[in-house]
Formats: structure tokens, C-alpha cells, sequence
């Protein structure tokens, strides 16, 4: 045995840290994509007169997805299962899901142009009360008294947010448009990112499909939407051209493809190795910790009410979690993992991947 795998063993022997080592991926590399996310669309590259800011959000998407790709694509070689490669699905259903999920991380990294990094945030946590809507309107499911309260509570602690302190965004030329555009973008982002979960329920069902394969296709049309739409809207050139006269931004546009693909295989094999409780929690926690460290790093003061509806939110997802832990039989009308989370729209956090509670 070589000293990487004797080291593996070890961690996966002692379930502490093998936690702690979860625990870290998740948050390290998420944390990473908060901060570049934000340093990308909302900080200025260059000095002086040449300062201009990134715009094309469409490009991130595509290199977003272009990574998780190959990274699919990568694993599916070392796994010895070249044969996965073929689609299993009608290609069109991968294209249906994609089109969704682009939308819906466009809309994520546009309303940075207009509100801050934890409104950008703190939104994402509503993100069950969409799936909620399309679950049952799509899917016919049923939700308990229990899950619609918590939904108004989020709801609540969002708004308190919303109405008690600044949340314009650095790039926003005023608070009309802050306050329009921005709401209207996390809006648009909750809706597709909630119609993306529930729409890739219906359609992929009855298909045995590996993991992989579903990340690789699903990305892959991803991909392909977004190259349609910058090449269509003329923007390609223009993004090209940015990052020939800002080397850094490829450089961290590179580093945010990297953490959001690594994060996202840390998510699977967390859902996998200890159950959708313990990562709903570890979830929970980088959002919160993402949000202390964008006022830290991008001086984004919050007022007394925004601490408080801040507290609101992550207090009830808190609650949320360990309830269902004391309570494990309970779950028949529960929320997908990922809504309960707040999880960002990724294809490479696939339904079906979730293991029951140890």
C-alpha cells in the first residue's frame, strides 16, 4: 500500500476526522467560490482610468461547467468506465434540465451587479419555498404545516434582511437599481434553480443512470447553452478580450471553475459517506461562515436588523436539521436535500446520490 492510501485509511478509520476532512472540503472550497464570485463580479480590474469591471456571466457559467466536464469526463476514465460515456436519457432531457440551470446561475452571478455578497446569500436560503411550489404543482406532492412554516419564517428572516440596512451592491450605479433589479434577479434564480431540482425529478426518472454520466451530459449542454449565448449576444469577444487585458481575472476565473468543481465532489461524497443531516449542517454553517467573511473582506456593515434576520434564517435551517435528526422517521414529506441547504444550482449535485443517515 503507497503512503497516500495508509494515510486515507487511517482518516477513514477515525470518523472524526474523517468528518473534519468533509468539513473542510466543503467549506474551504466553498468559501473560495463566495470570495472569488464576488472579487470577479463586483471589484474592479486595473487602476486609475483602465479600471472596468468583469460583465460577462455567461462566460463563468461556461468555464464552469466546461471544468465539471472534464472533470466527469476524467473520472469516468479512471474508473474504467469509458462505456458510461454514451447518453442514457434522450439528449434533449439533459438539454431541458440545462437550460434551467443555466439561467439560474446567470441570474446568481448578474444580481451581484446589484445587491451584496450576503443578500446574494441570505436568498439562497429561501430557495425550498420555490421547490416547494413547483413540487407540488409538478410533482402533486404534499408538504406538512411544519415545512410551510418554516418557509415563512426564512421568508421573514429575508425580508427583515431586505428592509433593515444596505444592500446595494459596490457595482451599482444606484439604489433603484439595487433594489429592482437585484430582487428580480435572486427572484428569477430561485425559480429556475427550484424548477432545475424538481424538473430533473421528473424527467430522469425510470433511467439507470451512473452519477457521472448524468454530470457528464448535463454539463456538457451546459456548456454548450452558454458558448450559444455568448457567441449570439456578441459576447465572447468582448470577454475574451477582458481577460487578454486582465491576466489575473483568468487566473481567478480558473480558481473559481476549480473550487466549485472540487466543493461539489466533496458535496456527493459527504451525501454519500454520512447522510443528507450532516451535510444539510455543514451547508448551513459555510453560509453563514461565507457571509462573516464577505463583511470581513469586501466592508459590507450590516445593521441590527440584518444580524437578526440573519439569525432568523440560519436559526430556523438549524432547527430544520437537527429536528429531522431527532425525528428520523418523520421525513416522508420532507424537502430535497439540496432546498434544504441552500445548495447553488450545480450539476455535479445529482438527485439520487443522497445516502440515508447513518
Amino acid at each position: 500500500m503507497n503512503p497516500i492510501s495508509a494515510l486515507w485509511a487511517k482518516v477513514k478509520a477515525n470518523e472524526r476526522l474523517h468528518v473534519t476532512w468533509c468539513v473542510v472540503g466543503i467549506v474551504g472550497c466553498l468559501m473560495c467560490y463566495g470570495v472569488l464570485q464576488e472579487r470577479i463580479m463586483v471589484e474592479p480590474f486595473g487602476e486609475g482610468e483602465d479600471a472596468e469591471r468583469f460583465k460577462y456571466s455567461l462566460f463563468l457559467v461556461m468555464c464552469n461547467r466546461l471544468s465539471s466536464c472534464i472533470v466527469a469526463i476524467t473520472l469516468l476514465a479512471c474508473n474504467g468506465q469509458m462505456e458510461e460515456v454514451k447518453p442514457v436519457a434522450p439528449i434533449y432531457t439533459y438539454f431541458l434540465v440545462s437550460i434551467s440551470n443555466v439561467i439560474a446561475t446567470t441570474c446568481q452571478y448578474e444580481a451581484l451587479k446589484y445587491v451584496s455578497f450576503p443578500v446574494q446569500t441570505l436568498g439562497k436560503c429561501a430557495k425550498m419555498i420555490p421547490v416547494m411550489i413547483w413540487g407540488i404543482f409538478i410533482l402533486r406532492k404534499r408538504y406538512g404545516l411544519k415545512d410551510f412554516g418554516i418557509a415563512c419564517v426564512i421568508t421573514l428572516g429575508c425580508t427583515l434582511f431586505l428592509v433593515t440596512g444596505e444592500v446595494q451592491s459596490k457595482a451599482s450605479k444606484s439604489m433603484m437599481d439595487s433594489s429592482i433589479f437585484g430582487v428580480l434577479l435572486m427572484l428569477g434564480y430561485l425559480g429556475f434553480d427550484g424548477f432545475t431540482s424538481t424538473f430533473q425529478d421528473m424527467l430522469f426518472k425510470g433511467y439507470q443512470m451512473t452519477t457521472y454520466n448524468q454530470i457528464l451530459y448535463t454539463t456538457l449542454c451546459s456548456a454548450i447553452i452558454s458558448a450559444f449565448g455568448l457567441f449570439s449576444s456578441g459576447q465572447l469577444p468582448l470577454a475574451l478580450q477582458f481577460i487578454t487585458d486582465h491576466p489575473e481575472a483568468l487566473w481567478q476565473i480558473m480558481w473559481l471553475s476549480a473550487s466549485a468543481t472540487i466543493g461539489a465532489l466533496f458535496i456527493s461524497y459527504t451525501i454519500k459517506t454520512f447522510g443528507s443531516l450532516v451535510f444539510a449542517t455543514i451547508m448551513t454553517t459555510r453560509q453563514f461562515l461565507s457571509i462573516l467573511l464577505s463583511c470581513v473582506l469586501f466592508a459590507h456593515p450590516l445593521s441590527l436588523g440584518q444580524w437578526a434576520g440573519t439569525c432568523m434564517v440560519f436559526g430556523t435551517l438549524y432547527y430544520q436539521s437537527f429536528s429531522r435528526k431527532a425525528h428520523p422517521k418523520e421525513e416522508p414529506k420532507s424537502l430535497p436535500k439540496d432546498a434544504e441547504a441552500g445548495v447553488e444550482s450545480d450539476p455535479l449535485i445529482i438527485k439520487g446520490t443522497e445516502a440515508a443517515p447513518r
